[in-house]
């Protein structure tokens, strides 16, 4: 019972029923083949040294080194150690890997020599030679292990063994694809028939050559007709050719032909993949039409629930998608009620795909903002899977998200514990502690996993994001070169152009951004987060507050012309619309909503921002403050000049509870409210929420800019200076219009040498900028008195 739970990665069982063994017999511990089961368990955990230790142990028993069976059991001369020869040869060869995994390469050698010495002549020295094959390659001696394994002959045993496992060396070691099959076609010819036709249609397919692999599946097909699992091998390989049509007359034909009803979840797969959402309807609705379904019927119905739950997703049929989801799990309860008596050696996989359903169910309610019942059921799918780390995972994050995070850091203390998904719990364990504003420990956590993983791109994500809100971004500079260096593929992996492109964009380089984002918009991970992003800066290149009405009425009072952008703004909101329009997003996912319509506002023509508002608006009727939803309708309000609307759906953004999550959404609203206040005049208010701006983005460059302009007003040039160099330090002194504020109030405040400087900066990036020399540089030289210097302009 231990090998089978063993075989099927069950290892709490399978230590169980060691332990249950144990307790029957105690001189069970005596015995070899209980130590070998231990140490493989131990090996499928990962501790390999306590595998090494135990296998140790067991070559110390009677009967292992010594051929006789005569040995004691448990010191009882009456009683002898029953052991095989192959369970004495796979001691040998378990405790040379492990010495293998742990780096003892002499031991490993040491131990294979014994064996080959031992069983040399016996019907085992094939297996051992091909175990040594394994330690020479680990050593890096190709050709050495693929002379070892040559030396095997057709007419020894485990030959097929030898050449499967030179097929695996010339795939994985040599790339050569070509010897790879001629292995497989070497055994189907020297061993034609069922067996070697499937082996030789497998390793067609696993080198993308499935036009091969349907002539062997096919061949094997002729000698055993009724093999679902046959037949279900050739669909996929017609699937992978593109056949499609073909692939879906061939399921129909097998299953009119009483083919399995595994055949049935394939065809419904394929159609659901082709939009044939009703043919794949039908097809999984009659195979749940079965009444008193056996236990088998019974655990493929549940696979179908669970598909068409997938099928009804796809068209946006909510209510049904969860009916079957319900469904489903009722189904598998069912299942696992039997197994528990029937099979109990099937229970661990059925409670795995048990907690995948739950998973699913979670999943829906995530989607329908209903956090309280997605965390229900992630706690129900660990009570089917305990110590799963990635449901864990997605359950510390429902938490984080929540901001319970004394749930989030029990359930990352587990992750770490239990040794599972360590990277993860690790960028959560510091995210939460920024949340905590404790920013010391939160680095702490960054910097032990980015020491040894400097190219973790998710940690370094999160880092430059907590770097960013705590005013340090310079930071992100070393973490990036470090990030780059660690791999020679860094400049065109996703992860790190995805990182390098937040860096420049929280920095002000926009077109920078766009280019590295641009490189990563493909991509399976990063692509989402990369395309949504440059949308983003297309709809906001120069980081201004859109909707806002101050800096417009300013432009006029620092004697600049208003820049002519309409075409630029044209062609920025086209690639915004095309980007999301290249995009197949899920069909819940209301940040791709929210920027479509961000798109129809941001033309500012009157027909298309009413368009983009309405459908913000009917974002906001599905029964909870969406941020990103109220922020755009705000904006929409204000370009129609309703500011009263707008100010109300501000006022919402203010009193909800802020979020990591809508943080970007957050701070946009509050400086659009900001730019309101000053309009009216209502500077105190404007201040109170510039300060909490700040105090979750120390990095805010405009909130400096508001906060200077304020200051300015009142005509505290001094401190009006210090907030416009803060803000001219966090655009990365690449504004112009910034740096000119800046320089004009060092001017007033007296701080001329200051202003010189930044002026030099100004026209260094902007020769022609408007007024700057005559009106701040001239005049600040004149005011400098260095004998010896002359005044004049140079």
């Amino acid at each position: 019972m231990a090998q089978i739970h063993l075989h099927t990665n069950n290892f709490k069982l399978a230590n169980q029923s060691l332990e249950v063994g144990l307790s029957y017999n105690f001189e069970v511990r005596e015995h070899p083949v209980y130590h070998l089961i231990k140490a493989r368990i131990l090996k499928k955990q990962g501790d390999i040294e306590g595998a090494a230790k135990t296998l140790q142990h067991a070559m110390s028993l009677p009967g292992v080194k010594n051929p006789e069976k005569s040995g004691p059991f448990g010191g009882s001369k009456k009683k002898t150690v029953d052991i095989t020869t192959n369970e004495r040869v796979s001691v040998f060869i378990e405790l040379a890997d492990a010495h293998r995994q742990l780096g003892q390469t002499h031991e490993a050698t040491k131990v294979m020599q014994d064996a080959m010495n031992d069983f040399h002549g016996s019907g085992e020295e094939v297996r051992i030679a091909i175990a040594n094959a394994d330690l020479i390659l680990a050593r890096g001696d190709v050709e050495g292990a693929l002379a070892t394994l040559r030396g095997i002959g057709p007419e020894q045993s485990y030959y097929v063994k030898a050449r499967e496992k030179m097929a695996e060396i010339y795939l994985h070691h040599r790339k050569d694809r070509r010897l790879y099959a001629s292995c497989y076609r070497e055994l189907a010819e020297k061993y034609p028939g069922l067996q070697t036709s499937l082996l030789l249609g497998d390793a067609y397919m696993s080198i993308d050559e499935p036009e091969k692999a349907i002539a062997e599946y096919e061949s094997a097909m002729k000698r055993n007709p009724q093999d679902h699992a046959l037949a279900s091998k050739i669909g996929q390989a017609l699937v992978k050719t593109h056949q499609f049509n073909k692939a879906i007359s061939y399921y129909e034909a097998s299953l009119k032909q009483g083919g399995k009803q595994v055949l049935r979840y394939d065809l419904a797969e394929l159609l659901m993949r082709m939009k044939q959402f009703e043919k794949a309807e039908k097809v999984l609705k009659q195979g749940l039409s079965v009444e008193n379904p056996d236990s088998d019927t019974l655990v493929e119905a549940a696979r179908y629930m669970l598909l068409l739950s997938r099928i009804y997703h796809q068209q946006e049929r909510y209510e049904e998608k969860l009916q079957y989801l319900m469904k489903a799990k009722e189904t598998q309860d069912r299942i696992l009620m039997r197994a528990n008596v029937d099979q109990p050696e099937s229970v661990h996989l059925l409670r795995q795909y048990a907690a995948e359903i739950c998973g699913e169910i979670a999943q829906y309610y995530i989607q329908q903002r209903n956090h309280a019942q997605a965390i229900n059921f992630y706690r129900d799918a660990l009570s089917y899977s305990e110590g799963n780390g990635k449901i864990i995972l997605e359950l510390a994050k429902l938490y984080m998200k929540t901001e319970d995070f004394e749930s989030c850091e029990h359930q990352c203390m587990t992750m770490l514990r239990t040794d599972k998904e360590t990277d993860s719990a690790n960028v959560m364990l510091a995210d939460l502690m920024f949340r905590k504003n404790d920013f010391d420990q939160a680095m702490s956590y960054f910097e032990r996993l980015l020491s040894h993983r400097p190219d973790h791109y998710a940690g370094l994500e999160k880092v430059i994001e907590i770097l960013r809100r705590a005013g340090r971004l310079e930071e992100c500079v070393k973490l990036l070169d470090m990030a780059e260096k660690s791999s020679g593929r860094a400049v065109i992996d996703a992860g790190f152009n995805y990182c390098k492109g937040l860096y420049e964009w929280y920095v002000g380089n926009s077109n920078k951004a766009l280019k590295h984002f641009n490189k990563a918009r493909k991509d399976a991970d990063y692509g989402y987060k990369a395309t949504y992003n440059m949308v983003e800066i297309c709809l906001n290149p120069d980081n201004e507050t859109i909707g806002g009405e101050v800096f417009d009425a300013e432009v006029d009072e620092v004697g600049r012309e208003r820049r002519e952008k309409a075409d630029g703004e044209l062609i920025a909101l086209s690639t915004a619309d095309k980007l999301l329009k290249e995009m197949k997003p899920k069909p819940i996912d209301l940040r791709y909503r929210i920027l479509c319509n961000m798109v129809l506002v941001a033309s500012k023509n009157k027909v298309r921002t009413e368009e983009g508002l309405a459908n913000l608006l009917e974002i906001l009727k599905l029964g909870e403050d969406v941020i990103g939803a109220l922020y755009g309708s705000a904006v929409a309000y204000m370009i129609l000049k309703q500011v009263p609307k707008a100010r109300n759906q501000l006022k919402r953004v203010i009193k909800a509870g802020w979020s990591m999550e809508d943080a970007d959404d957050f701070e946009k609203s509050w400086l659009l409210m900001v730019d309101i206040y000053i309009q009216s005049g209502k500077y105190d208010h404007a201040t109170e929420i510039l300060k909490k701006c700040l105090h979750y983005n120390k990095s805010c460059c405009k909130a400096y800019e508001y906060l200077g302009y304020l200051m300015e007003k009142e005509q505290s040039y001094k401190d009006a200076a210090q907030n416009y160099e803060l803000a001219w330090r966090y655009a990365n002194r690449s504004n112009p219009s910034l740096g000119y504020k800046l320089a004009f109030n060092q001017l007033k405040a007296k701080r001329y040498v200051d202003a010189i400087d930044v002026c030099h900066q100004v026209l260094q990036l902007h020769p022609t900028y408007p007024k700057i020399k005559k009106e701040i540089l001239d005049k600040a030289r004149s005011m400098v008195r260095v004998p010896g210097t002359s005044s004049k302009s140079g």
